[in-house]
This record gives C-alpha cells, sequence and structure tokens, in this order.
C-alpha cells in the first residue's frame, strides 16, 4: 500500500480553506440504504464546485452471493469513473455526505489506500451549512477529464471470510446493534453476526452532531472493544456490505491506533453462505446501542 501523505482521514470545514490553495476536489457521496436518490439529494443542493460520486456506479462492482452487495469495483471502473469526475492522482479530495461521513468513508479508504490523499469532511453536509449558511448551489461543475491511474487494490488492506474467525484477528462489527444481535435486519435474510465478532458501530464514533468524537473518547471505545496500538494491525473490519466498516479503520488511523484491514463483503456476503456458522445475542458489546441502518 502506497503511503498518503500529510492529509489526515479527517478535516474540519475550517480546515478547507487552507487546502484550497492545492488541487482540491470536494466529493459529494450521499447514498442512502432506504432507496432515496443520492443523485437527487446533491441536485437539490450541494457543497459549492461538488462533484457527485455515484457509490453504485463507480465505488461498487457488481453484487453476488459470494462477493457481497456492495464489492470493489475492479480497478479500472473505479479510475474511469475518477477521471469522468475530474480526480486526478494528484488531487486532494474532501468527501462528505450527510450521514456523518459514513458513506463518504467508502471513496476516501478506496482513495487513501491506493496511495491517494482523501479525507472526510467531519461533520459534512450540515457542518459545512452551520459555518456557511444558504451556501449550497444546484449546479454542477464542469469538469475535465482527470489524470487517475489504474492500480489494484492492495492485498495487505483486504481480508477474506476466512480470516474472520481466526487465531489472529480481532474481528469488528461496524453495524448497529439490533443488526447484531440479530435482532433484526433490513437487508440480509439471516440474522446475526460472525462468531466471536465485537461489536463496535461506526455511528458511536460520532456526537448526535455527527462531528468525531474527541480523540480519547475513540481510543477508550475501542479500547473496550480490545483494540489498543499493539492490537490494531489484527483488526478486521466488517459491516453490512463493505461500506460503513471503512468509517472505523478511517477512525482508527485518525485517532492514532494504527490501520486493520477490511473484509469487503461483509454480512451481505458471509451470512448468505450457509455453511459458515453464525452467532446471534450481544456478543461483545462495549458500547451502548446507536440508531440507524448501516450498510
Amino acid at each position: 500500500m502506497t503511503e498518503p501523505t500529510d492529509i489526515p482521514p479527517f478535516v474540519r470545514v475550517e480546515e478547507l480553506d487552507d487546502l484550497r490553495g492545492r488541487r482540491l476536489v470536494l466529493a459529494d457521496v450521499r447514498w442512502y440504504l432506504d432507496g432515496r436518490s443520492g443523485r437527487a439529494a446533491y441536485e437539490g443542493g450541494h457543497l459549492p464546485g461538488a462533484v457527485f460520486v455515484d457509490l453504485d456506479a463507480w465505488l461498487t462492482g457488481p453484487a453476488t452471493a459470494e462477493a457481497g452487495r456492495n464489492p470493489l469495483p475492479a480497478p479500472e471502473v473505479f479510475a474511469e469513473g475518477m477521471r469522468t469526475l475530474g480526480i486526478g492522482d494528484d488531487d486532494i479530495v474532501v468527501a462528505y455526505d450527510d450521514q456523518g461521513g459514513v458513506i463518504a468513508a467508502r471513496l476516501v479508504w478506496m482513495l487513501r489506500t491506493t496511495g491517494r490523499r482523501a479525507a472526510i469532511l467531519d461533520g459534512g453536509l450540515d457542518a459545512y451549512l452551520e459555518a456557511h449558511p444558504d451556501s449550497l448551489s444546484a449546479a454542477e461543475p464542469e469538469a475535465d477529464s482527470g489524470d487517475f491511474s489504474v492500480r489494484p487494490w492492495p492485498a495487505e488492506v483486504l481480508a477474506d471470510a476466512d480470516e474472520l474467525t481466526g487465531p489472529a484477528a480481532l474481528t469488528l462489527d461496524a453495524r448497529n446493534r439490533d443488526r447484531f444481535i440479530g435482532q433484526q435486519d433490513p437487508v440480509d435474510p439471516r440474522p446475526g453476526h460472525v462468531p466471536g465478532a465485537v461489536n463496535v458501530p461506526c455511528r458511536e464514533n460520532l456526537d448526535p452532531r455527527g462531528r468525531l468524537l474527541p480523540a480519547q473518547t475513540i481510543r477508550d471505545h475501542f479500547d473496550a472493544a480490545g483494540v489498543d496500538r499493539t492490537t490494531a494491525s489484527q483488526v478486521i473490519s466488517y459491516c453490512g456490505s463493505g461500506v460503513t466498516a471503512c468509517h472505523n479503520l478511517l477512525t482508527l488511523e485518525h485517532t492514532g491506533l494504527g490501520r486493520g484491514r477490511l473484509y469487503v463483503g461483509g454480512w451481505s456476503a458471509y451470512g448468505r453462505d450457509e455453511t459458515r456458522q453464525v452467532e446471534t445475542g450481544p456478543g461483545r458489546t462495549p458500547s451502548p446501542a446507536a440508531g440507524e441502518a448501516t450498510l
């Protein structure tokens, strides 16, 4: 994996001005599990100059039972999408959504793991509007084709299903509590979680306004799940289908704990394999419940 340089995984609205002297691309990555249109939300108003990144078109490959709902796209497809949006290898991409960054995290993780500079806008759309009221734009910028190269997904940042229950793995489930315990699941047929996984809902990294909690609070949260600087390299993060699990990985990195790996298939792949054991019930749940469904 090529190391991203000089850009942390999260930046605040007030830090955007410091980046504007360089080649900065704002990326709107709104997407909704309930089927609402992210494109329609973007067209209804977005950050000035932001491009719309279609998660289904450019950040996801074809769904299969084995690969899950949102597998990684072919590197060539990802590169085509970024070029179409005017994003180049040397650009700084700051991505946002209206869900605390848990969707935008997918784009940021994909860019950073292939050596590009990218970050989540902390607090997203709401934080920007708080600082710049009535500033949303309906205009879609004209983008010149970006110089974005094709790079393979680094094997060292990915995990497969067999590793989830291995003796060396520290497997974190980023979904909300009700889905983890098997109480309900709005999108996957089999309830429960990977045996031995620890539930660390990604939205519990955030305060009620969708901003990151203080770094020490987050570190304490992960510590309760068994993650510290000595064990972070053992982390395998999963969620429903490899989108919001990226938020936990970026939060680990941002708070100085280190980097883990992503199981892209998530529960949408693991849970569909009837040969694999699953668990229901609370398991290890180091913090209180949160509210919204995750991918």
